[in-house]
């Protein structure tokens, strides 16, 4: 499982985007596609309507992409390892698994067996809420299959058992064989548009860049050379848990870059307990956003349009940005800014230019090791991309996994951290929408967006709503264990009784006061997409 792995604690994609179109069959799970990555969607529906290939979602909600879809699995949020543990026992029971791929490709069978023989389609329904024959339907479908690519976003990793749902889908591709080759494979698509390269370039606390480990003193060695100063060796901290050590005062400033916290974080109000706490807060952005509104220092940054540099996108391809227009004011390209302040600090540094970063790179990074701009001037290149003859690697784990044997993890379901009670009766989920990207930095600069989805509204199912008397477009109040916002009540079908959901993008409704910032114990992301909440009309 470690080459695998080594692709998820990424989360590139092991193949290529064009390749969807060409699949037999999809599993879209925990990704509102349309919504969220309309152009993949593109892909996808091109797929079911140009080529034949199944859909099949799963889904809490009734999402747009049901509407190309052959099945659509509504399983309860927080649910979806139990959901894939029964795709995966029906297929072992009826014979549907790939026995050669297993045996020649994979390891320790047997104890994921062992934790999967028990979830029953009919266990796993009285659960999940999908139906037992539904489940067996799918899961006959993706093992039929002879290309079937997992297509997955945040709605599976935003979980405290975010791994182990990683881990069950990985586990799928490698039971019906699909992995390794193409049009198939194990595929999360990333949140924004460079969050593949940050990660890639060590923007992770346990990792320098490439992902080589900071516990690894090989790897120590070879940085702290290349540096010029030794470096540690214990695993950094990760956002939540910085602002916990800032509400404790282990931590005493922070500089935050391209990131708006006050919107973008769970417990919106733990966050804010946490700035205040600091003794410094440094902002580098485009824009004054709420979480710069708490800055000691804002630094202008300049934009995308703005700069020269590469982004690398969720199927790991690594793209020349070039600089199109001048910063306004006192705008500055980022690097520009850090490496100002890090000669400021007492450590020299200096670039000619980014083209000069990027030979670093690929001097320190054995995947971006083939990546120049004299390349990248010429065409895109999806890494790994070892040296300058290599012409970079369209899909992963081609004949073998990076460790040899594919690893087979036993994931026994757990429910989430906070589930609905008879004080907060709903369970929230949160996403996105259309029209705004992210925290809405950026996207409600523009009016004619901002018009299009004016958002802080909540979707309520009309049962629920007509119970409460709540009727469609007045504001209502939502609360959860950690705060309350007032939201505008949208009564729509495509959330089922006892769910609502609500995009995070908007101020005037911040989501995240609600959410649950209870952590995955091994990846320790938040559970976004679980939390207990209550609606009441207004006074």
């Amino acid at each position: 499982m470690a080459g695998l792995a080594a692709t998820f604690g990424s989360g590139a994609m092991t193949n290529s985007v064009d390749e969807l179109e060409h699949a037999d069959c999809i599993f879209v799970t925990g990704s509102n596609t349309t919504v969220a990555h309309p152009i993949v969607a593109l892909r996808i529906k091109a797929a079911v309507e140009k080529h034949g290939a199944t859909l099949i979602v799963a889904d809490p909600r009734r999402i747009d992409l049901c509407r190309f879809a052959a099945l659509h699995l509504p399983q309860r949020c927080g649910t979806d390892v139990l959901l894939f543990n029964a795709l995966m026992n029906v297929i072992v029971n009826e014979g549907l698994h790939d026995e050669s791929f297993i045996k020649e490709r994979t390891e320790n069978f047997d104890e994921f067996w062992q934790a999967i023989e028990p979830c029953t389609p009919e266990v796993a329904a009285l659960t999940t809420g999908v139906p037992a024959e539904d489940i067996r339907q799918a899961a006959r479908t993706l093992a039929a299959a002879d290309r079937a690519s997992i297509v997955y976003a945040m709605g599976i990793t935003q979980h405290t058992t975010g791994t182990d749902n990683v881990k069950a889908l990985a586990n799928l591709a490698m039971l019906t064989g699909n992995i390794g080759r193409e049009s198939t494979g194990v595929n999360p698509l990333r949140g924004q548009n460079n969050v593949q390269g940050a990660c890639d370039m060590g923007a992770l606390p346990n990792v320098f860049p490439g992902y080589q480990k900071v516990a690894e003193a090989e790897a120590r060695a070879k940085f702290a050379a290349a540096w010029g100063r030794p470096l540690p060796e214990e695993p950094g901290l990760t956002v939540v848990e910085m602002l916990n050590a800032a509400c404790e005062g282990r931590i005493k400033a922070l500089y935050v870059m391209g990131e708006n916290p006050v919107l973008s974080d769970p417990n919106s109000n733990h966050t804010l307990q946490a700035l205040e706490a600091l003794d410094f807060l440094v902002v580098q952005d485009i824009f004054l956003t709420e979480t710069a509104e708490y800055a000691d220092v804002v630094l202008p940054s300049a934009c995308f349009a703005e700069k020269d540099g590469t982004f690398t996108n969720t199927e790991r391809r690594v793209q020349r940005v070039r600089k199109a227009v001048e910063p306004p004011g006192q705008a500055r390209p980022d690097w520009e800014i850090l490496c100002d302040l890090a000669t400021r600090m007492g450590y020299p540094m200096s670039y000619d230019s980014p083209a000069a970063i990027q030979d670093e790179v690929a001097g320190l990074t054995p995947i971006y090791g083939g990546i120049t701009y004299g390349r990248l001037e010429r065409e895109s290149l999806q890494w790994p991309c070892p040296d300058a003859s290599h012409p970079g690697t369209p899909y992963l784990h081609k004949g073998t996994f990076s460790r040899g044997l594919g690893h087979f993890h036993a994931t026994p379901f757990k429910e989430a951290n906070e589930l609905p009670d008879a004080e907060y009766p709903f369970l929230l989920s949160t996403g996105r929408v259309l029209y705004h990207f992210h925290t809405a930095t950026m996207t409600r600069q523009s009016a004619g967006l901002d018009e299009l989805y004016p958002g802080g509204d909540i979707q309520v199912s009309p049962a629920d709503a007509a119970r409460l008397g709540i009727e469609h477009g007045e504001l209502i109040e939502v609360a959860s264990r950690r705060g309350q916002v007032q939201a505008k009540a949208l009564l729509t079908d495509r959330v089922p009784e006892g769910m609502v959901y609500m995009p995070f993008h908007f101020k005037e409704a911040p989501a995240n006061i609600l959410t649950n910032d209870a952590l995955d114990p091994i990846a320790k992301i938040p559970e976004f997409k679980v939390c207990a909440v209550k609606i009441a009309k207004l006074p």
